[in-house]
Parts: C-alpha cells; sequence; structure tokens
C-alpha cells in the first residue's frame, strides 16, 4: 500500500476527512495564497513590509473574522475550519498567516472573555480587519513562564495604570488594540489578569522592529507601558484569572501554529518536487533518481503527517475534550519539526539554487525555524 492510499485508508478510519465546505474553503484560500499572496512574498520578505493589500484581500474574505461571532459580523469558523484557513494562508507566506492567527487571538480573548459591551464596541471592526488585533504576554526577562512577567496594573479608582514592557509582540506596529496581561501586584504571581488596551493611549511606546532571520514581512516588536491608563472597565477577566484564560486561549494557539507549519512544509515539498522535475542530470531529470525520490517521498510523508495530527489536535478542541491541550502540543512540536526537517532537505535538493535568495525555498528556510522557537507565552 503506497504512503498516499495509506493515510487516505487511515483518515477514513479515523474521521479526519474535511466536510464539503471546509474543502471548498480550503481550496478558495489555497487559491488566494497562490495567485495573490506569493507574488509579493518575497518582496515582503526583502523590505521586512507587511504587505496590507493582502491583508485587505483576506478580510474581503470574511478571514479576519475568523474566530468572530456571526452575530458581530465574522465567520465563526470551528476550529477545524480555522486550523484549514490557517495552513491555506501559510501555504502562501508564514508572515501573512502568523499576523492572522494573532489577530484570531486577539478575537477569541473578546469573544470567550469580553462583557457583552466590550464585543459590541470592538467585534465587528475587527472582523473587518480594522483595527489589527496583537497578543502582549511575553516579557524579556520572563522566558517561556509566564507567571514571571514583571508588567504591573495596578487598580486607581475607576482606572488601572500600566507599567512595564512586552516583547516578541506580532502586529506590534500594525496593530489598534492589544489584548494585555499583566499583574495587578508585581509580587504576586498569582494576579496576572487580562487586559483590552487601545493602541492609542497615552504612555505606550512601540520599539523598533526586530531585524530577524525568517517572518521578515511580520512586525515583531516590544510594547514599553508608562504610567499608561485604562478604564477599569477594559478588564476581561477576573484579577488573578488572567493566566488560565491564556491557557484555555493559546491551546487554539498551538493547533493555529501547527497548521501554519503544515501549509509552510506543503509548499517546500511543492518547491522541491517541481525542482526535481524540471532540473536535469546524467541525461534525465532528478526526480528520476531513486535517492530523490526517497527524500521526496519522506518529505511528503513527514508534511502529511503532521497535518493528520494538527486535525486531530483540531477536533479535539471542537470538542472541547481534557486530551485538547495535549493533542495540540504534539501537532505544535510534530508540525514545526517537521516544517524544519522538509525545508531543509527542499534546500538539499536545490543545491545550490536552494541556498541563494532568487528562489522560494531559502525563504521557506529561514521562516520554517521560527516555528520550532515558538513558547507559549510567545505573542
Amino acid at each position: 500500500m503506497g504512503f498516499g492510499v495509506l493515510f487516505i485508508w487511515l483518515s477514513e478510519r479515523v474521521g479526519m476527512t474535511l466536510t464539503d465546505e471546509q474543502r471548498a474553503i480550503r481550496d478558495v484560500v489555497r487559491e488566494f495564497a497562490r495567485e495573490e499572496i506569493r507574488p509579493i512574498a518575497r518582496e515582503a520578505d526583502e523590505t521586512q513590509t507587511f504587505p496590507e493589500e493582502i491583508w485587505d484581500g483576506l478580510a474581503e474574505l470574511d478571514l479576519t473574522g475568523l474566530t468572530v461571532p456571526a452575530e458581530y459580523g465574522g465567520y465563526d469558523a470551528d476550529p477545524v475550519t480555522a486550523s484549514v484557513v490557517y495552513e491555506s494562508v501559510a501555504y502562501g507566506s508564514l508572515a501573512v498567516a502568523t499576523a492572522l492567527s494573532v489577530h484570531g487571538l486577539a478575537t477569541s480573548c473578546l469573544r470567550t472573555f469580553g462583557s457583552d459591551a466590550q464585543q459590541e464596541r470592538w467585534l465587528p471592526e475587527m472582523a473587518d480587519g480594522r483595527p489589527v488585533g496583537a497578543f502582549a504576554l511575553s516579557e524579556p526577562h520572563a522566558g517561556s513562564n509566564p507567571a514571571d512577567m514583571s508588567t504591573e496594573a495596578r487598580r486607581d479608582g475607576d482606572e488601572y495604570v500600566i507599567n512595564g514592557e512586552k516583547q516578541w509582540i506580532t502586529n506590534g506596529v500594525r496593530s489598534g488594540v492589544i489584548i494585555l496581561f499583566a499583574k495587578t501586584d508585581r509580587e504576586d504571581p498569582n494576579t496576572v489578569t487580562q487586559f483590552l488596551v487601545p493602541k492609542d493611549v497615552d504612555g505606550l511606546t512601540v520599539g523598533e522592529k526586530e531585524d530577524k532571520l525568517g517572518l521578515r514581512a511580520s512586525d515583531t516588536t516590544s510594547l514599553t507601558f508608562d504610567d499608561v491608563r485604562i478604564p477599569a472597565e477594559n478588564r476581561l477577566t477576573e484579577e488573578g484569572k488572567g493566566l488560565s484564560a491564556a491557557f484555555e486561549i493559546l491551546t487554539g494557539g498551538r493547533v493555529a501554529i501547527a497548521s501554519q507549519a503544515v501549509g509552510l512544509a506543503d509548499h517546500a515539498v511543492e518547491e522541491a518536487v517541481s525542482y526535481s522535475q524540471e532540473r536535469e542530470q546524467f541525461d534525465g531529470p532528478i526526480a528520476d533518481i531513486q535517492s530523490v525520490r526517497h527524500t521526496l517521498a519522506e518529505m511528503a510523508t513527514s508534511t502529511e503527517a503532521a497535518r493528520q495530527l494538527t486535525r486531530h489536535a483540531a477536533r479535539q478542541r471542537a470538542a472541547g475534550t481534557a486530551d485538547a491541550p495535549m493533542a495540540a502540543s504534539m501537532a505544535k512540536y510534530t508540525a514545526s519539526e517537521a516544517a524544519m526537517d522538509v525545508t531543509n532537505d527542499a534546500v538539499q535538493l536545490h543545491g545550490g539554487y536552494g541556498y541563494v535568495t532568487e528562489g522560494e525555498v531559502e525563504r521557506l528556510y529561514r521562516d520554517a525555524k521560527i516555528l520550532s522557537l515558538i513558547h507559549i507565552s510567545d505573542g
């Protein structure tokens, strides 16, 4: 039994096939990724500029409202459909998919923890794509343990006064609203609380964009809060409930990362197959060489295995099972490792052409590295 037939058989056995609607969505988004995102991806990477016209296109497809309820103009996607969308966008550009998934984290926080008034105020506009959302959990010295954060939001009458610094914030420049995690008492690790902070408040400074190895079209910055005042009504959770809220939302975040890793790996496989069929050595395409065929088969197998594990995690999350967090972590780990391995093989198969910036695989290889570095606290 060939690998392709085996995976189809396994998918049918464990119920991992997509619905007709999910397949239609996948096809539409993959076409958008191929026709609209890929042609501008290299320039966006070189100039370290986010392609806002692509964001507008995602909004026209209702994808900026992916995790927004229908009553607020959103798409209201289930976890499996959301996974398919993130995979398909990453098939065009991981930088764009990352920006979209972080925006989705922000809208998910509002959907899950926001009051009716907060949702009515923010979600319709965010579903339309503006303001862009950011997710501010990571800090310079907290590492992968968010309980060590030092950012403080201290109550002062009907307001909270925020002081501290966040780091590695995706959409740091582009965002108009920030989902912030801060302690109400800097010395008490049990006081982490979730807040909504409009970007235009006084005292909030956005740092310079990080000059990164990969994901260069996605703006990543620090955020510094210096006596930033927000109304108490901007609190999204009860005091001390912010960390558990973050963990709940980040289960979906891990599935999103895994999904993006699969889309990136899928692109790399496609590039490797195409090149091996066109590149001729020894009087024929290198795709006829047995060792090359073995490598391509291993790349495709790793990608499909990661996809099925990711779909399983998405279904576990949709069902709300106790195993959902573990399944999400397993999918994130497996898919991110697969993306790194597959893009490395793609560079190897391209030889010298894989090392220069003219082609696609060099960028895919650089982008893949971040997937294995992202921890639960990264924004």
